[in-house]
């Protein structure tokens, strides 16, 4: 999936499939998909999963749907040919909309220092998503239960916990600040949400550092609920612009992944297992120390702890394992206890499809 988000082209998705690396030798060099003669193979097998899913919105706006790669495990992006068809479509007047998985503070974080280096593309603007009960959450409101009723904190005016909360938003607009862009805060506005709360919001969007704080109603009303946003884009995607990537590809990789830990998460330091540290000395020595970081970590807190909430302080950041992804075109360094497998539901899906022998039509998928 994530040699699919990052191929340019054909001939660029079998070179990454070939640089794959399936193993070591005797004398810990890199055995690859290429030297195991299976890279043309692989790209026909994925000679038509490189074009893009052209689908539309229920409004008719179209959609370029193509790879999902995680953010807290992988990068975290839709595909370069995607963007690039897309912008091709829209023209030079035209805008596209591209998504960054999960917070800022990762999926962000590898839209900038990871897809932009390989798509050669530079973004105009970033917009972060925000809501007021997520807030009040980050503020220290009661845990948030799937199928179980919501508690009245999120439900009634409660100006501290969004101050409070405030500050994990704080934290990913000085983050994304960092790749001089502007940032435009988009707060998904809903039934329970006050004037004051909406209006203490937008003041400290503005107050630290945001190009704009807008309110958007979309999932109620289409198009027309996002119109105030759309023009927000439009305004901050003509200005002045000084894009920097966030760190320099030839530092040592433990330095890169301090950046990011220091710069994006708002952590202290990194703290490398022995095993991290080496196999980061194994990868330099392979040649392997100019790839970008994709650190795998938790997308529930800008901390390793997935309880911490808000913007943590002083907190050291593990980094329990190190893995190399050659064919993708990055450095996975582990934090914690971080699985990097996504979880199924106690019953998956997949025991519900199956093949109709006399239709041929596959049932269960919907």
């Amino acid at each position: 999936m994530a040699v699919l988000a990052l191929t340019t082209d054909l001939q660029n998705m079998r070179e990454r499939l070939g640089r794959m690396v399936v193993g070591n030798d005797f004398n810990k060099n890199p055995v690859t998909a290429e030297d195991l003669g299976v890279s043309g193979a692989l790209t026909v097998l994925m000679k038509d999963a490189i074009r893009p899913t052209l689908m539309q919105t229920l409004e008719g706006t179209p959609v370029m749907v193509h790879a999902g790669p995680f953010a807290n495990i992988a990068n975290g992006n839709s595909s370069i040919l995607a963007d690039k068809i897309a912008l091709k479509l829209v023209g030079e007047d035209g805008y596209v909309v591209t998504e960054a998985g999960f917070g800022a503070d990762i999926g962000m974080e590898k839209f900038m220092n990871i897809k932009t280096r390989y798509s050669g593309l530079r973004p105009s603007a970033v917009v972060i998503i925000a809501t007021i009960r997520a807030l009040k959450m980050h503020g220290g409101g009661p845990n948030v239960t799937p199928g179980m009723p919501i508690h009245s904190t999120y439900l009634e005016e409660n100006l501290e916990l969004v101050t409070k909360g405030f500050e994990n938003v704080k934290q990913q607009i000085q983050g994304a600040r960092k790749f001089g862009i502007p940032v435009i805060v988009c707060l998904n506005k809903f039934k329970h949400d006050t004037d004051k709360e909406i209006e203490l919001i937008r003041t400290l969007c503005l107050e630290n550092g945001a190009f704009d704080a807008v309110t958007s109603e979309h999932w109620a009303k289409g198009g027309a609920g996002a119109l105030e946003l759309a023009k927000s884009i439009i305004q901050a995607s003509t200005q002045t612009t000084d894009f920097k990537f966030l760190y320099d590809l030839s530092l040592p990789l433990e330095e890169k992944i301090r950046i990011i830990a220091r710069e994006i998460y708002g952590a202290d330091d990194i703290q490398l297992s022995e095993l991290a540290k080496a196999k980061i000395k194994l990868y330099m020595k392979q040649g392997f120390n100019d790839l970008p970081i994709c650190i795998a970590k938790t997308h529930l807190s800008l901390s390793h702890d997935p309880t911490l909430k808000g913007a943590p302080k002083g907190f050291i950041l593990p980094i329990s394992d190190v893995s190399a992804s050659i064919g993708a075109g990055f450095i996975v360094p582990l934090v914690g206890s971080m699985a990097t497998i996504p979880g199924l539901p106690t019953r998956p899906c997949f025991f519900d499809v199956d093949l109709n022998p006399e239709t041929e039509v596959v049932e269960g998928l919907f």
